[in-house]
C-alpha cells in the first residue's frame, strides 16, 4: 500500500505511481510475489492493504510509533504449528498404512491389478487438483496482504479494475471503512449464512441422498473484503435511485465447520470474486436520505474454497464439483440477479416498494446452431468429434440445450426466455461444452468455447441475429438470435403478443410477466396439537414453482419475499398458493387466483390485499401483492433488407394478416416452379384470386388456422394432367420463418404418375436434399406407399437455416420407387430443383403449388 501522501495523488500516471517505499513504514513479512509463478487463468485480483498501519500512541505531541502484531501472536502460532505437526505425522502414518494394506489385501485375495488402477488415477488427479487450487489460493492471499507497489511490480498484467477502466475509481477509503466495521459485519454474515444458505444447501444435498447438513461454527476471519474499484452510473439512471458497481474480492482466513450425515467437515481459504451492484432507492427527503439498499451480483461470482476434515474425501474430481456447484447455486439464490439482498434503511419505505420484483423487460433467446467446433472426443483412429450442448446464463437464470451426439456442427433450435431486471452493464453469457460422462455420477465435460452479448445492444436494435466467435477455443462460431420485449400495463396489447407467439409455433413462449410479493399470513391453523406450525409457502404458475423460507413456530409468519413468473396466456392460467407445515408436511392453507381477473384491475395491479385462505382457519388470511405486465416487442432498427422483413413481421397487427406478396403471371413463371402450360384455366384463376382474410377472423382464430385456411383456398387439391414431361405432378408447401430461422417443407401428394407396366405398379416415396452439398444432414425422406400412382403423404420436414444461407440454397426433390421404373430399372421417377430465393417463400403465407416432375438430372 502507498503512503498517505501518495494516496492523495491517486490521479497521477502509472509511471509516477510506482514510488520508493516509505522508510518509516513497517510491514509484516510477506511472500515476495515476484517469486510466485504466474497463472494465466487466474483473474485479475484487487489489491489489499497491509495488515500493519501506523498507530498513534502515548501522550506526546503528535508522535507516531509504528506497531505490529507480532507479540503473543508468535507464541500462539508456534503452539498451533506444533499441534498441526503431530496431527500431520499421524495422518501420514495412517495414509501409508492404508496404502500398504490395500496392496497386501489385493495380493492376499488374488484380485486383478485392475482393482488398483482406478484408485491410483483418482488419487493422482486429486493431488494435482489440490496443488493447483492451493497455488491459486496462495497467490490470491498474498495479493490480498501485499502492498500495491509490490503487486504492480510482480504482476503488471493483472492490475485492479481502476487501472484498466477510466470510469472505475479507486476506493481505498472504502477499504479502510470495511476493515473497521468487519468485526461487526461478521455477525450479520453469520446470521445470513445460517438462516438462508444452510437450509437451501441441506435441501439440495438431500436430493443426492446426503442428509443432515448443518453449519456448526462460522467464523469469517479477520481479513475483510477488498474493493478493487467503484463505478457510479450517472447516465440513463432514474432520478429516484443511485447505482454503483463494486469490484469485490474476498480472500478470507475463515474457519467454518459443518456436519453432513454425522461426518464433520470444514471449509478453509474461502474466496469469492465478482462485480457487486448496490442500488440505493428510493431517495427520500428525511435522513438518511436513502430509503433502502438492494445488493446483488450481476452474474455468478468466481468461488473457491478448500475442504478439510473427515469430509475431505469429497475433495476429488467430480464429488467436490457437486458441493461447489450447490454452494454457488445457493449463493446465486440469495444474491445473484434476479435475486437481491434488500436492506431497509427507513420506516417511510414499505416492504413492497423495496422487495417486490420489478423486471424491466424480457429477453427471448434463440440458440440456433454452431459450426466448426473443436473435436474433444478421442476415437480409435485419433480425434473424433464432440457431443456439444450450450448453457445460457443471465445472472442466476440458467438454461441448457439438448446434447447433440457426435457432431461439430450442431443445430439445436433451442428457445428460452429470461426476465431482465437491469439493462445497465448486464451480459448474456453462452458457454459450449462437450458432454463426457467418464463414470456413473461423475462428469468431466470439456469446454468448447464461450461468448457473451451486452443486453443494451439488443435493446438498441430490437432484434439481434448474429454469429459469435467463441473465446477460449481454437475455433468455432455460435449462431444466436435475441429479441427484446418491453413491458406494458395495457391489456389491449395481449392479443398482438398472443398472435406473434402462435406464429412462432413454440409452445413454451410467454406473453406476460407476473410479479408476486408474499407479505405475510395471519392466524394459520395448527398442524399439530398444542404446537404452532413451521410454515412455508409454495406458489406456482403452470410448471414454475417458487418457495419462501420456513418460519419456525409461528402461526402468523412474515415472509416478505418476491417472485416472478412467465405467463403463457393470462386468460387461461391461475396462480396457485399452498402453505405447508415443514415437520408434518400437511397443507394448512391454500388459495387460487385467476389471472384473468387481474387484467380488469386498475394498472393490472393488486397491492397489499388480504385473501381468505381455503382449507384453513376461519380467520386465516394471506396478504400479498400482484402485478401483471404484457410483453410488447421493442422497436426494431432497420439496418438491412432482412431486418426490414423482421420488422414487418413483428409489427403486423392482428387486423392486417399479409397474403402472398407477388403473384406472377403464367408467362413470367419458370416451368419448373409454377403450374405448367397444360394446366386448366380454372387452376390459374384459383392462384390469382387469393382471398382477403377479414379482421374478425384473425382475432378469433389462431394464426396457424388463418394461414392454413388461406393455403387451402389458394391452390386446388387435384390436377388432371401429368405435367409437361408426362411424369406426374407433385404438390408442395414451402414456408420460411425468419423469426424462427426455420424452413418448413410439406409434401402433400403426387398425382398422375405414369403406369408403364400394369403388372408393376410403382411404390413411390420422396427424398429431399439441400443444394449445394447434398449432405446427409440435409436428407429427408417420406414413407413408402405401395402400389399407388396417386400417393398422399402430407409429410412435413424442417431445416434450420439462416436467411443469408437461404438465398444461396436450392431444394432438390426426387420422387423414387422401390421397383425399377421404365426399362432401365432406375428407381427415379422424376426430379425437381427449386431455388429458395423466392419472395413467396419468405412471406408469412408461404408458397403452395403444383410442380411438374422433370426427368432425372445428373448431380453436380
Amino acid at each position: 500500500m502507498l503512503s498517505d501522501k501518495n494516496e492523495a495523488e491517486s490521479s497521477t500516471p502509472l509511471a509516477d505511481f510506482i514510488v520508493p517505499p516509505d522508510p518509516e513504514r513497517v510491514e509484516e513479512p510477506i511472500v515476495p510475489l515476484a517469486q510466485l509463478p504466474k497463472m494465466s487463468e487466474t483473474p485479475a485480483l484487487p489489491i489489499a492493504t497491509p495488515t500493519a498501519t501506523p498507530t498513534s500512541t502515548g501522550t506526546g505531541a503528535g508522535t507516531a510509533t509504528p506497531t505490529t502484531a507480532n507479540g503473543n501472536t508468535t507464541v500462539a502460532r508456534s503452539r498451533s504449528s506444533g499441534e498441526d505437526g503431530i496431527f500431520s505425522v499421524l495422518y501420514s502414518v495412517g495414509k501409508k498404512v492404508a496404502i500398504v494394506g490395500s496392496i497386501y489385501l489385493v495380493g492376499y485375495m488374488g484380485w486383478s491389478v485392475a482393482w488398483l488402477i482406478a484408485p491410483v488415477i483418482l488419487s493422482v488427479a486429486r493431488d494435482q487438483l489440490a496443488k493447483t487450487s492451493a497455488k491459486k489460493r496462495d497467490i490470491a492471499k498474498a495479493s490480498a496482504l501485499a502492498s500495491e507497489k509490490d503487486v504492480i511490480l510482480a504482476r503488471i498484467d493483472e492490475l485492479p479494475a481502476w487501472v484498466y477502466f477510466p470510469d472505475v475509481e479507486r476506493a481505498e477509503w472504502l477499504n479502510k471503512i470495511l476493515k473497521q466495521v468487519w468485526p461487526n459485519a461478521n455477525h450479520f454474515a453469520r446470521s445470513l449464512v445460517k438462516e438462508t444458505i444452510e437450509p437451501n444447501v441441506a435441501l439440495a444435498l438431500s436430493q443426492y441422498k446426503m442428509h443432515g447438513f448443518r453449519f456448526d461454527r462460522i467464523i469469517l476471519g479477520t481479513i475483510p473484503p477488498r474493493i478493487g474499484g467503484v463505478k457510479i452510473y450517472d447516465k440513463n439512471v432514474d432520478r429516484n435511485e443511485i447505482i454503483m458497481d463494486l469490484d469485490l474480492f474476498y480472500a478470507s482466513d475463515c474457519d467454518i465447520n459443518f456436519y453432513l450425515g454425522g461426518m464433520k467437515g470444514g471449509i478453509k481459504d474461502f474466496q469469492i470474486h465478482g462485480w457487486v451492484r448496490v442500488v440505493m432507492k428510493p431517495l427520500i427527503r428525511s435522513m438518511p436520505l436513502v430509503g433502502g439498499l438492494q445488493i446483488f451480483f450481476l452474474n455468478n461470482p468466481n468461488i473457491d474454497f478448500n475442504l478439510v476434515g473427515v469430509i475431505d474425501f469429497m475433495d476429488m474430481p467430480g464429488l467436490s464439483d457437486l458441493l461447489r456447484r450447490i454452494i454457488v447455486e445457493q449463493i446465486g439464490n440469495v444474491m445473484v440477479l434476479p435475486n437481491k439482498l434488500p436492506i431497509s434503511l427507513s420506516e417511510e419505505v414499505s416492504a413492497v416498494a423495496l422487495k417486490m420484483p420489478e423486471p424491466e423487460g424480457l429477453l427471448r433467446i434463440h440458440v440456433v446452431e454452431a459450426k466448426n467446433l473443436m473435436k474433444k472426443d478421442i476415437s480409435m483412429l485419433g480425434k473424433g468429434k464432440s457431443d456439444p450442448y450450450a448453457i445460457i446464463n443471465v445472472g442466476a437464470q440458467e438454461f441448457r440445450t439438448q446434447i447433440i451426439d457426435n457432431n461439430v456442427n450442431p443445430k439445436w433450435d433451442y428457445w428460452c426466455e429470461a426476465s431482465i431486471f437491469t439493462t445497465i452493464n448486464h451480459l448474456v453469457g453462452f458457454s459450449l461444452w462437450d458432454y463426457d460422462q467418464s463414470m456413473p455420477g461423475v462428469q468431466a465435460d470439456d469446454v468448447l468455447g464461450r461468448a457473451s452479448i451486452d443486453i443494451s445492444s439488443v435493446i438498441k436494435k430490437g432484434v439481434l441475429d448474429t454469429w459469435l466467435t467463441l473465446e477460449d477455443a481454437k475455433h468455432g462460431d455460435l449462431h444466436v438470435r435475441l429479441q427484446w420485449y418491453k413491458l406494458t400495463a395495457d391489456p389491449n396489447d395481449l392479443q398482438q403478443i398472443l398472435l406473434e407467439t402462435q406464429l412462432l409455433r413454440v409452445t413454451t413462449m410467454s406473453s406476460a410477466v407476473l410479479s408476486v410479493f408474499i407479505d405475510s399470513a395471519r392466524h394459520l391453523k395448527q398442524a399439530r396439537s398444542n404446537s404452532k406450525p413451521d410454515p412455508y409457502l409454495v406458489c406456482s404458475v403452470n410448471k414454475q414453482k417458487k418457495q419462501t423460507a420456513m418460519i419456525l413456530r409461528d402461526d402468523s409468519p412474515v415472509w416478505e419475499q418476491g417472485f416472478t413468473f412467465l405467463v403463457n396466456n393470462p386468460d387461461n392460467e391461475c396462480l396457485n398458493i399452498k402453505i405447508y407445515d415443514q415437520k408434518t408436511g400437511n397443507d394448512i392453507g391454500q388459495y387460487t387466483y385467476t389471472l384473468s381477473t387481474l387484467l380488469k384491475q386498475f394498472n393490472m395491479e393488486v397491492i397489499q390485499q388480504p385473501f381468505q385462505l381455503q382449507k384453513s382457519g376461519p380467520e386465516s388470511k394471506l396478504y400479498m401483492s400482484l402485478s401483471l405486465r404484457i410483453l410488447k416487442a421493442g422497436e426494431i432498427v432497420k439496418e438491412s433488407e432482412s431486418s426490414e422483413q423482421v420488422a414487418a413481421l413483428q409489427r403486423s397487427t392482428s387486423t392486417d394478416v399479409p397474403v402472398l406478396s407477388s403473384q406472377l403471371s403464367k408467362d413470367d413463371q419458370p416451368k419448373s416452379k409454377r403450374l405448367s402450360a397444360e394446366a386448366p384455366i380454372g387452376e390459374e384463376e384459383a392462384v390469382k384470386s387469393s382471398p382477403v382474410i377479414p379482421a374478425s377472423a384473425s382475432l378469433e382464430k389462431p394464426i396457424s388456422e388463418v394461414v392454413s385456411s388461406m393455403l387451402t383456398h389458394r391452390m386446388p387439391e387435384t390436377t388432371s394432367t401429368a405435367g409437361e414431361h408426362g411424369l406426374g405432378r407433385i404438390q408442395l408447401s414451402i414456408t420460411y420463418s425468419e423469426q424462427r430461422q426455420k424452413l418448413d417443407v410439406t409434401i402433400h401428394k403426387i398425382m398422375n404418375i405414369p403406369l408403364r407396366d400394369p403388372s408393376s405398379i410403382p411404390d413411390p416415396y420422396v427424398k429431399l436434399y439441400l443444394l449445394p452439398g447434398r449432405t446427409k444432414e440435409s436428407k429427408r425422406k417420406t414413407s413408402i406407399i405401395k402400389d399407388n400412382c396417386n400417393p398422399v403423404y402430407d409429410a412435413s420436414f424442417e431445416y434450420l437455416i439462416s436467411i443469408a444461407e437461404l438465398r444461396h440454397t436450392a431444394l432438390e426433390v426426387t420422387v423414387c420407387t422401390q421397383k425399377g421404373f421404365l426399362s432401365s430399372g432406375s428407381p427415379i421417377i422424376g426430379m425437381l430443383k427449386l431455388p429458395l430465393d423466392d419472395s413467396d417463400i419468405t412471406a408469412p403465407a408461404g408458397l403452395k403449388s403444383w410442380f411438374d416432375l422433370q426427368p432425372e438430372l445428373k448431380h453436380e
